[in-house]
């Protein structure tokens, strides 16, 4: 957060304790005199330094008997401005007066949520196009993790976005991933296994036989030593998609910290130089390379393809100059997760609930891998 928004979020509010108030608790006045805001949050700000009485410290606890000058640094809360236009570069790949189509770095979150309320691509489509403050969701349709790469369609007006909606509703959009995955798969082949919550840990998702219907098309463009370059194709979009379906296969994704096994980086089977490639890779090596949909004002079939995100370049030319293995033969696995599930923070790939219907009662945003 810059200096300017976090100034921004403060607000100063001097007070001053009534008699009638006298003998009660600090937090407990101050709950009369600010009653929008909570008593556990007032508490907060008391034990943060941010409320002063007579111009020093206190605590909860401490009693106020009238006539007390009390200074509360007031915290606003930072999803107030989870809709504000920022400044934010962006890769526009295609645009006109309908829609707008970007390659979203790694990195960048696509919607705001709890702890990623700035600096998400919707806060820079409100700055490019402030037209879109009208349109829902800012026009965004369907979404990318925030550690994958790639092209994102976003509506500029209500009705291509509802026009958009219903495309991907009908399956009749075009999505082509790029995958790096550990292990050497030997053949093409379809994961059709639907996906719910991991009902372990609900920031996760899982092949769950209540969950959606999930299918997801990959081919083998490469195979190495000891990891496999695969397209991806999706044929729905649910949230983590391609990389829980790359974990059912016992071949997650190269830098998935999530749905990646412990120990499966199989050191002694790679050279010095693909290991530094690998610790260097700081992401899920997930690229979404191809998309191809409906224009909603003209009715003609388009499609767009960008270069493979750099990084992945990096890591594919380091794979390529190891031996490619003579067998079948893979590296054990182990079913272990690489973090117990208490370890998984809530980020934006929870972004909306699938089971918030009110939430998503005017649009069925797609989740996409």
């Amino acid at each position: 957060m810059t200096d300017a928004t976090q100034q921004s979020l403060n607000n100063l509010i001097p007070l001053t304790i009534s008699s009638d108030l006298g003998g009660l608790r600090l937090d407990v006045a101050l709950q009369r005199l600010l009653p929008e805001h909570s008593r556990s949050r007032l508490q907060a700000w008391i034990k943060s330094g941010l409320v002063t009485v007579d111009g020093q410290p206190s605590t909860s606890k401490t009693k106020v008997w009238g006539g007390e000058k009390v200074l509360v640094d007031v915290q606003v809360k930072p999803e107030t401005y989870a809709f504000t236009a920022q400044d934010i570069p962006l890769d526009i790949v295609y645009e006109d007066e309908h829609i707008l189509v970007v390659n979203k770095p790694a990195g960048m979150v696509v919607h705001p949520a709890a702890g990623n309320w700035e600096g998400t691509l919707l806060n820079a489509l409100l700055f490019h196009a402030p037209q879109l403050q009208d349109v829902p969701r800012a026009g965004i349709v369907h979404r990318l993790d925030k550690e994958t790469s790639g092209l994102l369609v976003v509506a500029k007006t209500l009705s291509a976005q509802t026009n958009l909606v219903r495309q991907l509703q009908a399956r009749t959009v075009k999505r082509e991933y790029r995958a790096i995955v550990w292990g050497q798969l030997w053949r093409n082949g379809v994961v059709d296994q639907p996906l719910g919550r991991d009902p372990r840990s609900r920031t996760k998702m899982a092949i769950n036989r209540m969950g959606k219907p999930a299918v997801t098309r990959y081919e083998i463009l490469e195979r190495f030593s000891v990891q496999t370059y695969l397209r991806c194709n999706l044929e729905t979009g649910r949230t983590h998609q391609i990389r829980v379906h790359m974990q059912h296969l016992k071949a997650p994704l190269v830098g998935d910290p999530v749905y990646g096994f412990r120990g499966i980086v199989p050191i002694r089977a790679m050279t010095q130089t693909l290991r530094d490639a690998v610790s260097q890779f700081n992401r899920q090596a997930l690229h979404a390379i191809k998309l191809g949909l409906v224009h909603p004002a003209t009715n003609e079939f388009m499609e767009w393809q960008i270069e493979l995100a750099d990084d992945m370049k990096v890591l594919l030319e380091a794979m390529r100059h190891e031996d490619v293995r003579d067998d079948e033969e893979d590296f054990e696995l182990s079913m272990e997760p690489y973090l117990s599930d208490e370890d998984y923070e809530y980020d934006d790939e929870d972004l909306f609930d699938d089971g918030d219907e009110e939430d998503d009662a005017d649009l069925d945003l797609e989740d996409d891998a």
